[in-house]
């Protein structure tokens, strides 16, 4: 029987908080199997922990308890460079823009593609470019971000989590604050990255879409899953 793409046992995540001498348990035993090729919805409320969750799932922070396999490779037990080649079968958007200001768009999505040599054929400057023009984003190679809306910088920001052909797509509240067509055309696109195989893990408040895709949802309340429904709706929990 074939090994879960991405698989969580008793996962927990602490931040002390030394000011308050009290520590926040963001996430605390989390049981989580996810297959190649799902579309996974991650709901809940400001502070539930989905952030947190998806950080954990894209190796973009370690446990403080429990592990966390991805094909069977137990990354908690690996060492940090080896964490390092691992994030690069992920493509992450986290939920604060990250875009460097004073770089251009091409500077920006070619430092990721230089880390991602051998993950395609086609060259850095390719690559960037590809990516661009599957977003819509084609033209914008020379802007800096200031000179773009938030919604076409968060097209960016996706173009860069495509650049390096991930396996796992991991998408913290992508579409937040953008207007209903623009959100539209993202949940279009990711369906058809999910169709070609590709994983997409997704942190969301658009209640509207997920209710309309129909796919597998995860709801977090204080840290734990609260519900997991396959072809679900926001808020289902059974």
């Amino acid at each position: 029987m074939p090994q879960p793409q991405i698989c969580l046992k008793e996962v927990g995540k602490d931040y002390p908080q030394e000011s308050e001498r009290r520590v926040v348990h963001a996430i605390h035993s989390v049981d989580l199997t996810i297959e190649k090729g799902e579309f996974v919805f991650v709901t809940g409320s400001s502070g539930a922990g989905k952030s947190t969750l998806l950080q954990l799932i894209a190796c973009e922070t370690s446990p403080t308890h429990g592990n966390i396999f991805v094909d069977g490779v137990n990354v908690t037990r690996i060492s940090q460079r080896q964490r390092q080649q691992r994030r690069l079968r992920f493509g992450y958007v986290p939920q604060l823009p990250t875009l460097i200001r004073k770089r251009t768009i091409e500077e920006n999505l070619t430092a990721v593609a230089l880390l991602g040599r051998g993950r395609g054929r086609l060259a850095p400057d390719k690559r960037v470019q590809k990516a661009l023009n599957m977003v819509g984003m084609g033209d914008a190679a020379k802007c800096y971000p200031v000179e773009l809306s938030m919604g076409q910088c968060r097209r960016v920001e996706l173009a860069r989590a495509i650049i390096n052909n991930p396996d796992i797509l991991v998408l913290d509240e992508l579409t937040a604050n953008l207007d209903e067509d623009t959100a539209w055309d993202m949940f279009l696109f990711l369906s058809e990255l999910n169709y070609n195989g590709i994983t997409v893990i997704m942190a969301t408040h658009a209640k509207k879409f997920v209710n309309l895709m129909r796919r597998r949802v995860i709801t977090l309340v204080d840290g734990t899953i609260f519900g997991d429904v396959q072809k679900g709706r926001y808020g289902d929990v059974v």
